[in-house]
């Protein structure tokens, strides 16, 4: 089950010159997740609507993907995992015709870190 709890950070697209426009690339947001037993951080498209779901609210990921990104280190590597998807919805609320996959924690779950 995951439970909405705030917008963590919004990611903005650099300029050709490097500065830091207004223009939002996407938007991460923590959820609970009981099955990894803490804060996940979500990441969705800045065209998906800014989420203001009450605080604990239960909530589906649309279209989900964990995935992970390793960079080398004297010991061997760290491995970093992150998890993006299309839409974040109130649970039993999904739009119809969206592809919605509850189970998708159980998946995050067995993901090493």
């Amino acid at each position: 089950m995951l439970k909405f709890s705030a917008l963590r950070r919004e990611v903005h697209i650099q300029n050709e010159d490097g500065t830091v426009s207004e223009e939002i690339k996407e938007r991460t947001y923590d959820l609970k997740c009981n099955t990894q037993g803490r804060m996940i951080q979500v990441s969705v498209p800045a065209t998906v609507p800014l989420k203001d779901y009450d605080y604990n609210a239960e909530v589906e990921l649309i279209n989900p993907v964990a995935d992970t990104v390793a960079n080398a280190n004297y010991r061997g590597a760290d491995v970093d995992w992150y998890v993006k998807a299309d839409d974040i919805v109130m649970k039993n609320k999904s739009n119809l015709g969206e592809n919605v996959t509850p189970n998708h924690d159980k998946t995050i779950a067995n993901r090493n870190k």
